[in-house]
């Protein structure tokens, strides 16, 4: 008698014309074709006269697989079939784990399909151009634990995701459980598309968004693809850059490189802090404050009164206010030059003034209380922005108390060892003022700089957008 096979066959999504040369000829020449009941109905034309069909309901792949074997030792040649390729979510495991249980000496052969997400991906446009996972939701025999573990790394990771078994009759939350981490981890404009009965007749193809979908829309014919930071929307279809070349290319377009990098790095932040819920223009701030220090501390130190970068952010914008000083030149210099631009805004320090010069010498001050006073006399009004001198926000203040000043606003980051801590406790009383106050010794010109740069995009805060004029 002749020796048997077994041929373990993926028959693609389901079209004839999706199903492999290789595989056509496969099920042409099997003794014995064996499979899901549901799958012969793609294949019934293709069966040799003759041939025998075990077909059987879900959740019987053991029993499939047996059989198979059977028909093997009688010397016949089997084809079991899986839909999709049969070695992803398919029978290719199971028939080789079961030889080695066996001991057996038939052979087998692995003849690959066109898998579902791939036939998905191709009606959907080119969602899966770079590094990718396929994840399947169903709990029968992996634990719910282990698979969201997995959704985790894929969402963080930022790969393109396949979703394979999303609902079931008895299985509804763990697709909303799935969108939810997403959106932990990806911009909710994420593009996202499904495919239901991919190449089948009742086929149905659907682009969202992470913030739009619907997972009532998903059954367990549905393959959904999650496209990662790159991918886009394009003439109704999905793309996903490959490769440098590529990403540049679009980020060129949108965004620009520098600021595509600044929106990573705040998404990055945003998700490790400790406390998200806090208004939109404090978080604002407070991630500007951090990704110049990346320091997380600012998370404590940080105080910012209720709505002041609103506030300010109005007044420049308006034309209500038209001027920022500084205490140094260094945190002047950090002031974005194509937002003030764009604002019509200018900034001055008083430092290297001749004025301030001769004031200091004269009164036996620091420079940068002589530069404060000159500057309150030509613009009382100004948004006031520390970042170094200590004795300059020191005497903003006694100036305020006389009425001299009347800041639009006060951002006070001096940084030292000496009255700083003092100057910062100074300005605190005056509630009327919107005020941006680093607590403690931390400041410098730097952060003073950004957090002037936070306010002056703060339109941009609602999109998580920052760096417009980087």
């Amino acid at each position: 008698m002749s020796t048997g096979k077994i041929i373990v066959a993926g028959i693609g999504p389901g079209s004839e014309s999706d199903i492999t040369p290789a595989v056509l000829s496969a099920i042409r020449q099997s003794d014995v074709i064996v499979g899901y009941k549901y799958y012969f109905r793609f294949i019934e034309k293709i069966i040799r006269p003759g041939a025998i069909c075990i077909d059987s309901g879900m959740k019987r792949e053991k029993a499939r697989a047996e059989e198979a074997y059977n028909y093997a030792a009688e010397g016949k040649v089997v084809t079991v079939i899986s839909s999709g390729d049969a070695g992803i979510y398919g029978m290719a495991p199971l028939i080789y784990e079961m030889k080695r249980e066996k001991g057996s000496n038939i052979s087998i052969e692995v003849l690959p399909g066109i898998s579902a997400f791939q036939k998905a991906a191709s009606l959907l446009g080119a969602p899966v151009g770079h590094d990718f996972c396929v994840i399947s939701l169903s709990d029968l025999m992996t634990p719910w634990e282990l698979i969201e573990k997995r959704i985790k790394a894929a969402a963080s990771a930022d790969f393109i995701t396949a979703i394979y078994n999303p609902k079931s009759e008895g299985r509804y939350w763990q697709f909303y459980r799935l969108i939810e981490i997403f959106l932990q981890e990806r911009d909710p404009q994420t593009p996202v598309g499904f495919v239901r009965q991919a190449g089948r007749e009742e086929q149905e193809v659907t682009i969202t968004t992470l913030a739009d979908f619907d997972p009532e829309q998903v059954d367990m014919f549905t393959v959904i693809l999650i496209g990662n930071s790159q991918t886009y929307q394009f003439e109704n279809k999905m793309i996903t850059p490959r490769g440098y070349y590529g990403e540049i290319k679009m980020v060129a377009k949108e965004t620009g490189i520098g600021q595509d990098i600044m929106i990573r790095s705040f998404r990055t932040i945003e998700k490790e802090l400790k406390n998200q819920d806090i208004p939109l223009d404090k978080k604002w701030a407070l991630l500007h404050a951090i990704h110049t220090t990346a320091d997380f501390d600012m998370e404590n130190v940080l105080r910012i009164d209720d709505n002041a970068v609103s506030i300010l952010y109005e007044k420049l914008s308006s034309g209500a206010v038209r001027t920022i000083i500084t205490d140094v030149t260094m945190a002047a210099s950090g002031i974005r030059k194509g937002a003030l631009q764009r604002m019509g805004l200018e900034v001055k320090c008083y430092l290297q003034d001749e004025k301030t010069v001769a004031l200091a010498t004269e009164k036996g001050i620091t420079r940068t209380q002589a530069g404060i006073r000159i500057a309150v006399s030509e613009h009382p009004d100004a948004l006031f922005v520390f970042g170094n001198a200590p004795t300059a926000l020191m005497e903003l203040c006694d100036l305020i108390r006389k009425g001299k000043a009347t800041p639009a606003g006060i951002i006070a980051a001096p940084v030292g060892f000496v009255h700083v801590q003092e100057s910062k406790h100074m300005v605190k009383p005056f509630t009327s003022i919107p005020k941006l106050i680093v607590e403690g010794r931390k400041g410098g010109s730097n952060l003073a700089a950004t957090l002037t740069n936070a306010i002056l995009c703060y339109n941009d805060a609602i999109n998580l957008k920052p760096g417009r004029d980087v």
